[in-house]
């Protein structure tokens, strides 16, 4: 196999050497991705009717604790990939329910409209790379990426809220307002990720463990709203 994909990746502050418990708080914090995964599971089997949506990415929250332990523990490039891939899976599919569940979109329309959302997610970083160079990437600690995350969390929060005929349902308006806080929340925990390098010096320890706690929060109450949606719409 390829060097490379064996090559040291020190990302973040905590780590100070190759060693595998080098990021311990970084790499025990993922425990937070499994408790969002059981809970999510937990709430899913004592509802009225199953949700095999919300079981499939209570999963993949799972499988994101995990491959997040694998980078803050082995920290080489391959492990690298364990971390990022399953966050991405989780985007676009829950990107995909949203579409599918909250707006009422026919398959093929949803599927249209979130290949559009990873083509302008995917080309972001790279297409303000080609206008201004890496300084945005570099200036965010790679958390440019997650920008349309936030964007899409704020654009389906705020679509559930636009005035229809009658208002908005009960419904609607508890998944728009519960995605646009948890965009902000989101936004906090993405602010952890970016300031971790940044605080070195007076915070050897980093933030980016803040980031994992608040975003499996983020994650668990993504799949709750859309199972309290599913409950109250039918």
């Amino acid at each position: 196999m390829d060097e490379t994909w064996f090559a040291p990746v020190r990302a973040y502050c905590e780590r100070s050497d190759g060693a595998f418990w080098s990021e311990p708080v970084n790499a025990l914090s993922n425990a937070a991705f499994l408790i969002a995964a059981v809970a999510v599971a937990w709430r899913e089997r004592r509802a009225q009717r199953p949700d095999p949506a919300v079981r499939a990415l209570a999963g993949l929250v799972a499988v994101i604790g995990l491959g997040s332990f694998l980078f803050h523990t082995l920290a080489v490039r391959w492990s690298l990939l364990a971390d990022v891939i399953p966050i991405a899976l989780f985007i676009h599919a829950y990107f995909l329910l949203a579409m599918r569940r909250f707006f009422r979109l026919g398959l093929g329309r949803a599927l249209a409209v979130t290949l559009l959302f990873a083509a302008f997610g995917f080309g972001l970083e790279p297409g303000l790379e080609a206008l201004v160079g890496p300084a945005p990437a570099a200036a965010t600690n790679g958390s440019l990426a997650y920008g349309p995350a936030i964007l899409a969390l704020v654009g389906v929060g705020a679509g559930l809220l636009v005035p229809r005929q009658g208002g908005p349902t009960p419904a609607r308006y508890a998944a728009g307002t519960g995605l646009l806080t948890l965009a902000g929340l989101f936004a906090l925990s993405l602010a952890f990720r970016t300031l971790d390098r940044t605080l070195c010096a007076s915070l050897p320890l980093g933030t980016h463990f803040l980031w994992h706690v608040l975003n499996a929060g983020v994650l668990c109450g993504l799949l709750l709203t859309a199972l309290r949606y599913r409950a109250r719409e039918g």
